[in-house]
C-alpha cells in the first residue's frame, strides 16, 4: 500500500484524519494501533508540505511553557514520547542543550522567573549562569550578554523524517493516506459524515480535524465559529556548514508574549540558522521571504553573534505557523457530531505530537469511539539517516560494497547518494517530486541549491518514476 491520490478504499473509515502534518499523522498511526479503519487526509501533494516542514526543528523540554496549560503537559510528554520513537526509528537527534542569552538588565531579572516556570512545569535542570559562563560556551557571542539560563535538554532534530516516520508508520499499520483531498464540505448522514473533496468523496463516522493553517476553515463546516487562524510567517536564514563551529548549542532569547524571538541553532544537517521574524499575515499560502525580513534577520544577528554574518548564508526561507486568539491548545470533541478539533498547535506541535494523539485517543474514546488494540502491530519503520550526527550512506564502506548505488554521489553539497534517491522514490510514503525528495534525502538542499545537481536529481526521479516508484506530482 502506498499513498495515493485515487479515490479511497473503504466505503466508510471508522476515522478520518484531516492534515497530514506532524499532529495529523501522529494521529493517524496512534488510531492505527486499534482495530479502525483510518483515512488521513491531506490536501497536498504530500505529507508534511505545510507547516510542518518550516520550523526551527527543535525538541522542546517546554521549560518555559505556561504552567497548568494542556500545551505545557503534552509537550512534557511530547519530548518523552518522541524522544523514545526517534531512538527507535532513526529520527536524526542531536542534544545539544541551549543556552537563553540575557542582554540587559530587565531580561537578567526575568531569568529566576524562567527558573521557576520550568520548575512548575515539571523541568528541573535550568542553571542560571553568569556573562563569564555564557562566553565560555558561546566564544562567538556578541559583546554585552550579561548572564543566561543553561538548559541542558533541548535538542535539535529532524522534522521531515519525524512527519515522514509517523506517517508511514500510520500506513503500515493500516491507514490509508490519500493526498491531493482538499476538503470543502461536511454533510452528517446520521451515523457516518461524508466528506466533499477536490479528489471525491470520503466518507467517516468520526472525523479528526488537525488541518494546521486551514483548521478553523474547517471548524467551520462542522457549524462551529471557535477561532480564527492567524498565518505567522517566520522568516530564518542557513548559514553554510562553516559557520557550525561557532555554535554547538541552540542560543535562545528571553521570551516576551509575542513569542520565543530570534534564535541562533545549529541544525541536525550541519548548518547554522538564524531565526524567525514573526509578521502577522492574511494569505495563507505566502511562503515567500521578504526584503524587511532579511533586514530584520541581519540586524539581529549583527547584535547577537556579528561573526556569523561573515560567513555564507546558503538558504532563506519562511514557514507559516497558526496563530490563534486563544492561550493554549484548542482540543476539543463535539460526541454529538462525532467529531473533534485539534487547532492552534504552534511550533511545539513538532514536539507534542506524539502526546497530542494519545490525548485525542482518550477523548474520542470519552466520547464513544470503541477501541480494541491491533494485534501484531508491525515494527515501526527505520527511517533513512539525513542528519550529520551518524553515519551517511556515502560514508558507509559496507553498505557500499553490498550495494555500490549508495557510493555514486549525485548532489555533491549534501553528499546524497544515487542509492538515496532510489530509495525515496520506491518507499512506501514516496517522493512525488523534487521536494518530497529534498525533504526525503537533502539533495538540493545545500549551497548551489540545486544548481548543479538538480538536471541529475530530476533525471533520477523520472528513471525511478517511469519504474513505478515515484508517482508524478
Amino acid at each position: 500500500m502506498t499513498a495515493t491520490t485515487a479515490a479511497p478504499h473503504a466505503d466508510v473509515y471508522d476515522v478520518a484524519v484531516i492534515g497530514g502534518g506532524i499532529v495529523g499523522a501522529a494521529i493517524a498511526r496512534d488510531l492505527a494501533g486499534y482495530e479502525l479503519d483510518i483515512a488521513l487526509v491531506e490536501a497536498r501533494d504530500d505529507v508534511g508540505d505545510g507547516t510542518s516542514k518550516a520550523n526551527t526543528a527543535i525538541l522542546h523540554t517546554g521549560f518555559d511553557a505556561k504552567p497548568g496549560t494542556l500545551e505545557s503537559r503534552l509537550v512534557a510528554r511530547g519530548y518523552e514520547l518522541l524522544s523514545a520513537y526517534a531512538e527507535e526509528t532513526g529520527i536524526p537527534v542531536e542534544h545539544t542543550g541551549a543556552l537563553l542569552v540575557a542582554w540587559d538588565q530587565e531580561e537578567l531579572d526575568a531569568l529566576p522567573g524562567l527558573k521557576e516556570k520550568a520548575e512548575a512545569n515539571g523541568y528541573e535542570h535550568c542553571v542560571i549562569v553568569d556573562s563569564e559562563a555564557v562566553y565560555q560556551a558561546l566564544p562567538d557571542l556578541g559583546e554585552g550578554a550579561l548572564g543566561g539560563l543553561s538548559v541542558p535538554d533541548e535538542s535539535i532534530i529532524c522534522t521531515w523524517t519525524t512527519n515522514l516516520a509517523l506517517a508511514t508508520d500510520a500506513q503500515q499499520r493500516g491507514t490509508e493516506i490519500l493526498l491531493q483531498h482538499t476538503v470543502t464540505a461536511g454533510q452528517d448522514n446520521g451515523d457516518h459524515t461524508t466528506l466533499t473533496t477536490s479528489a471525491g468523496e470520503v466518507r467517516a463516522r468520526w472525523v479528526v480535524n488537525a488541518a494546521g493553517l486551514g483548521a478553523d476553515r474547517i471548524d467551520r463546516l462542522f457549524g462551529h465559529d471557535r477561532f480564527t487562524v492567524t498565518p505567522r510567517r517566520g522568516e530564518l536564514f542557513v548559514f553554510d556548514k562553516l559557520a557550525r563551529p561557532m555554535v554547538d548549542k541552540i542560543v535562545l532569547p528571553v521570551p516576551t508574549s509575542r513569542g520565543k524571538g530570534v534564535l541562533i541553532s545549529p541544525t541536525i544537517y550541519g548548518n547554522v540558522m538564524l531565526g524567525p521574524t514573526a509578521e502577522d499575515l492574511e494569505d495563507r499560502t505566502d511562503t515567500g521571504t521578504s526584503e524587511s525580513g532579511h533586514d530584520f534577520l541581519l540586524s539581529k544577528g549583527e547584535r547577537l553573534m556579528p561573526r556569523l554574518l561573515a560567513e555564507e548564508v546558503t538558504a532563506g526561507y519562511a514557514g507559516l505557523r497558526a496563530a490563534i486568539d486563544h492561550g493554549d491548545y484548542l482540543i476539543e470533541a463535539s460526541p454529538e457530531q462525532r467529531y473533534l478539533l485539534v487547532g492552534g498547535i504552534r511550533s511545539t506541535g513538532l514536539t507534542a505530537g506524539i502526546a497530542i494523539a494519545e490525548h485525542v485517543r482518550g477523548l474520542l474514546e470519552d466520547a464513544g469511539l470503541v477501541l480494541k488494540p491491533r494485534q501484531a502491530l508491525p515494527d515501526p519503520p527505520h527511517m533513512p539517516n539525513i542528519g550529520e550526527a551518524t553515519t551517511r550512506p556515502y560514508q558507509d564502506s559496507e553498505r557500499i560494497a553490498e550495494d555500490p548505488a549508495y557510493g555514486t554521489v549525485v548532489c555533491f553539497c549534501e553528499r546524497v547518494t544515487e542509492g538515496e534517491i532510489r530509495d525515496a522514490c520506491h518507499a512506501a510514503v514516496p517522493a512525488r517530486n523534487l521536494e518530497g525528495l529534498r525533504r526525503r534525502t537533502r539533495a538540493m538542499n545545500g549551497r548551489c541549491q540545486g544548481f548543479y545537481c538538480g538536471a541529475a536529481v530530476d533525471a533520477l526521479r523520472t528513471q525511478h518514476h517511469a519504474h513505478d516508484g515515484c508517482p508524478k506530482a
